[in-house]
């Protein structure tokens, strides 16, 4: 089943931008999270926000949903300026953060139903909406259990359910996966692929390179507080890795001057080397051939080669 996508008159935003950021600074004391960025996320579309742990991503959505006030620059949604007209964008706006905020005194359905008295929801209206998205969301046979009860699953698919219990034209998912198991991920994932199919706009944070391809339209990637890329995901993958990456490991000095004298991109992390290149399995039988008769491995490059070539390696924390 598909929840509904509104009732009564409204009109859902029709504008070419939903978001759009030009400058957006966000300091803290003398710490500066997001240093005057612009972006623009098209209606209808998944855009996402990627960057390391520490990098501004989180800060970023966080003053688009009105959270946290921005520090400098100009931030529009739905063509609405967030400083003076927020009130009106946060009643058209679906959240769903990283923190479990359900109430655990609450059953499943008691909490979307308590959730839409926030939006002035009509009592008998909110029932037949919550029981709709309990049903999108497969969590229809636990509608009267506890949340305590649920799985670390089943609490991510109810906080979604509730940011869409208003029939958002934006919603805004803050590492909506983190910590699910697979099975998990990809209901999750099914979920958002249907609304975005339903014309519903979704701006996202995630750390899995796999969500990102599978869902993003466009992305950014971010590393303190700067964008260092924006583009389709496939267009990245082409334009900064290429079409196929060559894993060396343990490679002696002889192989490292090999692959400086192909000009092929490369990483020498000491251990191990990362050659990017074009289709060129003759170069892969070469160094199989001539300097590595254990093997190495050729394969797809991919969204996660993209992020850790522009953001390096290292830990954060």
């Amino acid at each position: 089943m598909n929840p509904e996508r509104g009732s009564g008159t409204r009109t859902y935003f029709s504008g070419q931008h939903i978001v759009k950021a030009e400058n957006l600074l966000k300091k803290f004391d003398d710490f500066v999270a997001v240093n005057r960025i612009s972006f623009q996320a098209k209606t209808g579309e998944c855009f996402g926000i990627l960057g390391p742990n520490g990098a501004g991503k989180t800060t970023t959505i966080r003053m688009v949903y009105g959270f946290s006030p921005m520090s400098g620059g100009s931030l529009k949604v739905f063509d609405l300026d967030i400083v003076t007209d927020w009130r009106q964008i946060k009643s058209r706006i679906g959240v769903c953060q990283q923190e479990n905020s359900l109430d655990p005194d609450l059953t499943v359905l008691q909490n979307l139903e308590v959730f839409a008295r926030y939006f002035n929801i009509p009592q008998k209206e909110a029932r037949k909406k919550a029981t709709g998205l309990l049903d999108f969301m497969a969590l229809d046979h636990r509608l009267n259990a506890p949340v305590a009860e649920l799985s670390g699953g089943m609490m991510r698919r109810l906080v979604l359910a509730r940011s869409l219990i208003n029939n958002p034209d934006l919603l805004i998912l803050d590492e909506p996966t983190t910590g699910l198991d697979p099975q998990s991920r990809h209901q999750i994932w099914e979920r958002l692929e249907a609304l975005r199919e339903q014309g519903i706009s979704i701006l996202m944070t995630t750390h899995y390179m796999e969500e990102a391809s599978r869902l993003c339209d466009r992305l950014i990637i971010i590393d303190h507080g700067l964008i260092l890329v924006e583009g389709k995901p496939g267009e990245l993958i082409q334009q900064h890795v290429g079409k196929h990456v060559i894993e060396i490991a343990g490679p002696t000095q002889e192989l490292r001057s090999f692959i400086q004298s192909t000009q092929f991109p490369y990483e020498d992390l000491g251990h191990r080397l990362i050659v990017y290149c074009e289709e060129r399995e003759d170069l892969y039988q070469r160094i199989t051939r001539d300097f590595c008769k254990e093997g190495c491995l050729m394969r797809m490059a991919t969204l996660e080669d993209v992020f850790l070539k522009l953001t390096g390696r290292e830990l954060r924390e």
